[in-house]
């Protein structure tokens, strides 16, 4: 049997994640870990396969105020947590990343396609892929997931916010926008 450990409990993925597993009882035990507070440097870690780290700052208005939150958690707080998984013998450590270390308002992603984020947000993300990927070794290896705009019931960010505002106003405007996106039904 596989042991996953989610850091970011109660976070949307995360949750979500750990719901979906719950069909592969059998073959997966999930134990979940919050990184506010620092709870999670308490936890042992040894005895996981695998770490999926889904903790981050994401939904909250950039300012300059508060720019230095996205480094300190999508940044340094990722580099933390996969340095000690790393060190308690983790064979695997997931980063959730994001689609937004490339920064394009419009056009297709493909494999070619270089890192150029605008927001703290995204450059944040892209400094924590280049902290943690030096991690990986033989004995430990590193996977690093950027996924587009995530939505479904209960998911906080822009589409709950667009669909709130398409049920409530009899008009629309038409505006040209393509931008990839999950929806996770469970």
């Amino acid at each position: 049997m596989k042991k996953i450990l989610i850091t970011g409990s109660g976070s949307y993925i995360g949750t979500s994640f750990e719901n979906w597993l719950q069909q592969y009882g059998d073959k997966y035990t999930v134990d979940t870990v919050a990184t506010m507070g620092g709870e999670w440097k308490d936890k042992d870690f040894s005895g996981y396969d695998t770490v999926f780290h889904v903790a981050g700052i994401a939904h909250i208005k950039e300012t300059k105020k508060n720019a230095h939150l996205f480094y300190e958690v999508n940044r340094d707080l990722s580099y933390e947590v996969a340095k000690k998984a790393k060190a308690q013998g983790v064979r695997q450590f997931i980063y959730l990343s994001s689609m937004s270390v490339f920064g394009m308002d419009t056009g297709v992603i493909s494999k070619d396609t270089i890192a150029n984020p605008k927001t703290h947000y995204g450059k944040s993300k892209l400094e924590g892929e280049g902290f943690i990927a030096p991690l990986s070794g033989t004995a430990f290896k590193v996977a690093i997931i950027r996924p587009p705009m995530v939505y479904g019931k209960g998911c906080k960010g822009n589409f709950a916010t667009l669909s709130k505002l398409a049920r409530r106003t009899p008009l629309f405007p038409l505006i040209e926008n393509k931008r990839s996106m999950i929806y996770y039904t469970c």
